[in-house]
């Protein structure tokens, strides 16, 4: 009966076609035949299936294993993987990528019984009890203005004072029988031992002096007499080429640096310490940093390289010894340095210089990491003939053109503007006085008179009035040099006739040329009664390959004799002159 019905009297035309079109030719049938016996009145299509089995009392028959777990056809998700892994809370970082902010005021904002972490001029600093001074992450890259708020949880970057032993099941393993020998600066190993390393005796010392040793120290014992001129040049010469170095970066001089440069001056007397980047704008600040944590004394300093003695009777065993930072703490927040409208300004005066520093060039272009020794000056020899200043510092990051500009703003002293397009703008300020006052040959340039002679045309611009005189600050400091080194010379007297002028060119020329001209004589007594002239050039040179800073020009001694006058003007000059015309 089922199948003697025909597909007309079942399904429609209309359904048959929408069947065909929405199903592949080879489900077509398979579908049909399943629309087709389900529209069948009184089929039950379950009706073959077995009924459920009774239950069975016997428990061998009521255990059955569980079925397996079957293979995912498709591997998790990427985004169900990382809900399942959760890192560890106790690896995350407190001030990495989160709003932690708390406000701070100056004095005690955490402490653990003699451990404290106190917030004052310096920064953020710890005490530690025993601690001969606050420690701090950086010594030399800490800014004046005090911090407003913390970006972590305040804690001791050290390690705590005591950690009991963990209980693994055995007891502590006893001390070993063999002693290992202890080397020292006083105490070196004997030549030609293998397995040890050098270690560098104290000194130098002079012929019949001794070491001093002893605990508790103070930094003039521990560094003994000053050094002499050749005593530096043997000490520095052999680092002036090595690698051997401490490098000093955006952090400046940290706190773990201490330990550091003990560890160069167990094998070495002197630790070389290369500076680049944001400390080298204030170099003087590096250095009595150096000198003050140390306790070695600056003995050589060329650019951004520093040598650092640590002293005759230095001994690496009762060297003080400074607990390390396990890890960076957070910096914490410090005022705003670009603020709308700065002081001296107005908001519309502030929107107009920063609109005059975008066409302004700048004076000069830092590098990465390079050496930025002469960026105050530079700025303030620009200061004298344009109010505004731009420093470009394409490459570098955010935090060292930022750490830049308030090096600037402290040291120079200006007014921050701008830090866009990776440029620091800075305006020189009210209360701003020219350094070459006193100085006639110095231009004395208001802001006023910049601002109008920029509003007139090229024609106008180059008519100057007769009593002021123009120059540049590089003719300036050539012209400062020249006075210094006797080449030049200042007139008081400027209403001078021509006779009196004449006086003073020929007084003056006759004193420039016996400072210029002077030479180092010696003169010797000869046989035929004649005298032997002796010149530099015929002398032996102890240091032929070091730099001038080293040559011993004359005796440390107290026997030594101090020159009476510039060389060449003494009357023994002038009769050298005419000995040597004579023999010739």
């Amino acid at each position: 009966m089922i199948y003697t019905t025909t597909f007309e009297k079942i399904i429609s035309p209309r359904e048959r076609e929408y069947l065909r079109l929405h199903f592949p030719s080879a489900k077509f049938k398979k579908t049909l035949s399943m629309v087709i016996v389900a529209s069948l009145p009184d089929v039950n299509l379950f009706s073959s299936l077995p009924p459920s089995p009774p239950p069975s009392d016997s428990p061998s028959r009521s255990f059955r294993p569980p079925p397996p777990i079957p293979i995912p056809k498709y591997s998790p998700s990427p985004r169900n993987r990382n809900t399942q892994q959760q890192p560890n809370p106790a690896l995350k970082l407190p001030h990495r990528r989160t709003r932690y902010y708390k406000p701070v005021q100056e004095g005690v904002i955490s402490s653990d019984g003699e451990r404290a972490i106190v917030i004052g001029e310096s920064g953020v600093s710890y005490q530690l009890p025993g601690a001969p001074f606050e420690f701090q992450f950086s010594y030399s890259e800490t800014p004046k203005a005090k911090p407003v708020g913390i970006r972590e949880p305040a804690f001791m970057p050290f390690a705590p004072p005591t950690m009991p032993r963990p209980w693994t099941g055995k007891a502590p393993l006893k001390k070993a029988k063999k002693k290992v020998p202890l080397f020292d600066s006083f105490d070196p190993p004997p030549e030609g031992k293998a397995g040890v390393k050098y270690v560098e005796m104290p000194g130098p010392f002079p012929f019949g002096r001794y070491p001093k040793e002893g605990m508790g120290m103070t930094r003039e014992e521990v560094l003994g007499e000053p050094l002499k001129k050749w005593e530096i040049g043997m000490l520095v010469k052999p680092h002036m080429h090595d690698n051997r170095q401490v490098n000093l970066g955006r952090d400046g001089f940290t706190h773990n640096m201490l330990e550091l440069i003990h560890s160069h001056w167990k094998r070495r007397r002197v630790c070389k310490v290369r500076c680049k980047g944001v400390p080298t704008v204030d170099m003087d600040n590096v250095c009595r940093v150096l000198e003050e944590k140390t306790g070695g004394e600056i003995i050589h300093r060329v650019g951004g390289v520093v040598y650092l003695f640590r002293g005759r009777n230095y001994n690496y065993r009762t060297r003080p010894q400074y607990p390390l930072m396990l890890w960076k703490p957070a910096a914490p927040v410090y005022p705003k340095l670009i603020q709308e409208v700065p002081e001296g300004l107005t908001k519309e005066e502030a929107h107009e210089f920063r609109v005059k520093g975008k066409s302004l060039k700048p004076i000069c272009k830092l590098s990465k990491n390079g050496v930025y020794v002469s960026l105050v000056k530079d700025v303030r020899d620009a200061f004298e003939l344009s109010h505004l200043v731009k420093v470009d510092c394409p490459g570098l990051e955010p935090s060292d053109y930022k750490k830049i500009g308030a090096k600037l703003k402290e040291l120079v002293p200006c007014v921050l503007l701008s830090f866009d397009d990776e440029q620091i703008l800075v305006w020189r300020g009210r209360d701003w006085k020219s350094r070459f006052l006193d100085n006639p040959l110095t231009p004395i340039l208001s802001e006023t008179r910049i601002a109008d002679d920029a509003d007139k045309p090229i024609e106008e611009q180059t008519v100057s009035d007769q009593n002021t005189v123009i120059s540049s600050p590089k003719m300036i400091s050539l012209w400062k040099r020249a006075v210094e080194s006797s080449k030049a010379v200042i007139l008081e007297e400027l209403d001078l006739t021509p006779d009196l002028l004449l006086e003073k060119v020929e007084e003056f020329e006759g004193t420039s040329q016996a400072a210029e001209h002077t030479f180092t004589a010696l003169v010797l007594p000869g046989n035929d009664g004649a005298e032997d002239y002796v010149d530099d050039e015929d002398r032996p040179e102890v240091y032929s390959d070091m730099d001038d800073d080293f040559d011993d020009e004359c005796s440390d001694d107290d026997e030594s004799l101090e020159p009476v006058g510039p060389e060449g003007s003494l009357p023994v000059d002038k009769i050298v002159r005419k000995l040597r015309e004579k023999l010739k």
